[in-house]
């Protein structure tokens, strides 16, 4: 953008100025509506995530022969609910703040096959992928069970197919794995960012990995092309697909009833909070919505994205969305929390949610190191540092009074809410990487 344009640009969003400083920030987004008002927007809903929920099912006997350590949960791919009330105690003086109500933590990071909440959409939509394949060539009827396609079979079948996706490393990892298990030849464009190891593991695992010196958005571009180039190579659109979408969705109604099995209450009185650490948006957007159509209007949704990458923020506050990225106002994309160094947010995910997110926040590489480290001490849970920016999501919202105020969150109900910060990834980490980054945590923390 012109300097002339940029000046234009903060004179309407004066935040934008704060962004191009890598200041962290806090935005509470005054668009946000009621589920009943921001759903039609979306262009999906209650049933098309209850598809997705009984595709999973379909496909649990599968999973659970294909990779064992689903079975003891029948071959659904879920991760445990957490109370962290010792790192709650801990960020209450790191904070200078009481943070009012609970905190628990999600762990998506140790979500089975992949480890990383990404093992929820892009498990999905290659298992949508290659049940539209399997059913269209007769070799599979939806009443069928699916522990047949585990066979050399249907490896022979699936084997002359592809299935390409650019990522920053999760996404790729879930994809990639389950895609060779299922016997697809596929190819993982990836950024200059992504971890060493993540490229290491697809390629154990017979994944093509095509590594770009540039971001996300160019392996994302090429990966598209190259499927463009073959009729039997299927791209995964991390952008734009409403399949992975619906993937990541199905978490709402799961986490209720969690909830339901620990005793939890979400209503008017028992308010819900949730932090989602937000790269392209897909993940984030698409749990955020399950969230919505689980808990209605009692649940408020924030991402949190770093100071060097805020697209989604860019683009939600701006309202120009994926016309705008990053780079286009001097801030480099580059950060430690490679899952979210994103330029350009998903115009679809910014577009459906920007009335169902009540806001976004930005933090800094240096304050999720300390995060990192003070969740290892406190809670013995080893986490990367992207799946850590959900985490001063609840004292940035504690401390926001007049947003409080103005939406009947009174001192009452905050006693009795819950925040739960979304952790994305980490299961999966190397004990070396990890060492490696408890060793940057430390220094952060002195």
């Amino acid at each position: 953008m012109k300097q002339s344009e940029i000046n234009a640009l903060i004179a309407e969003y004066p935040l934008v100025a704060q962004l191009m400083a890598l200041q962290p920030v806090s935005w509470f987004n005054p668009r946000s509506t009621t589920l009943a008002a921001g759903l039609p927007f979306v262009g999906l809903g209650a049933e098309d995530v209850a598809q997705a929920s009984r595709r999973l099912a379909r496909f649990a006997p599968y999973i659970s022969r294909a990779f064992p350590q689903t079975r003891a949960d029948g071959g659904i791919i879920e991760s445990p609910l957490t109370a962290i009330s010792a790192m709650q105690q801990a960020l209450n003086v790191h904070y200078g703040l009481t943070l009012p109500g609970r905190l628990l933590l999600k762990q998506d990071s140790h979500l089975p096959i992949s480890g990383s909440i990404k093992a929820r959409g892009g498990i999905y939509e290659v298992l949508t992928h290659a049940e539209m394949l399997a059913v269209g060539a007769g070799l599979l009827k939806p009443d069928d069970d699916y522990a047949r396609l585990f066979s050399d079979d249907f490896r022979h079948f699936f084997s002359q197919y592809r299935i390409a996706v650019g990522s920053t490393g999760n996404l790729g990892l879930s994809i990639g794995i389950i895609s060779a298990k299922l016997g697809f030849g596929v190819s993982v464009h990836m950024s200059a960012d992504a971890r060493a190891w993540k490229k290491q593991k697809l390629r154990e695992h017979g994944v093509e990995v095509i590594e770009y010196a540039q971001d996300y958005g160019v392996a994302v571009e090429q990966g598209r092309k190259q499927a463009a180039d073959d009729p039997h190579c299927f791209f995964i659109d991390d952008e734009n697909s409403q399949t992975l979408f619906l993937g990541y969705a199905v978490a709402g109604e799961r986490l209720k009833q969690q909830f339901i099995q620990q005793g939890i209450t979400v209503d008017e009185q028992h308010p819900l909070f949730v932090y989602l650490p937000c790269g392209v948006g897909g993940g984030p957007g698409g749990v955020a919505f399950g969230l919505k159509l689980a808990f209605g209007d009692h649940v408020h949704c924030f991402f949190a994205e770093p100071t060097h990458s805020p697209c989604m923020l860019l683009g939600i506050y701006t309202g120009l969305h994926d016309g705008i990225a990053v780079q286009d106002l001097g801030i480099d994309n580059v950060t430690a929390a490679d899952g979210l160094a994103v330029g350009r947010a998903s115009g679809f995910v910014g577009r459906a949610m920007e009335r169902l997110l009540d806001g976004c926040y930005t933090l800094s590489d240096s304050e999720m190191y300390r995060l990192l480290g003070l969740l290892d001490r406190q809670q013995q849970i080893r986490l990367e540092p992207s799946a850590l920016a959900g985490m001063p999501g609840p004292w940035r919202v504690a401390a926001e009074h007049p947003w409080l105020a103005q939406r009947g969150l009174d001192a009452a109900r905050m006693s009795q809410a819950t925040h739960l910060v979304w952790a994305t990834g980490g299961g999966m980490v190397p004990d070396s990487e990890m060492a490696s980054y408890l060793a940057q945590a430390a220094e952060q923390l002195g």
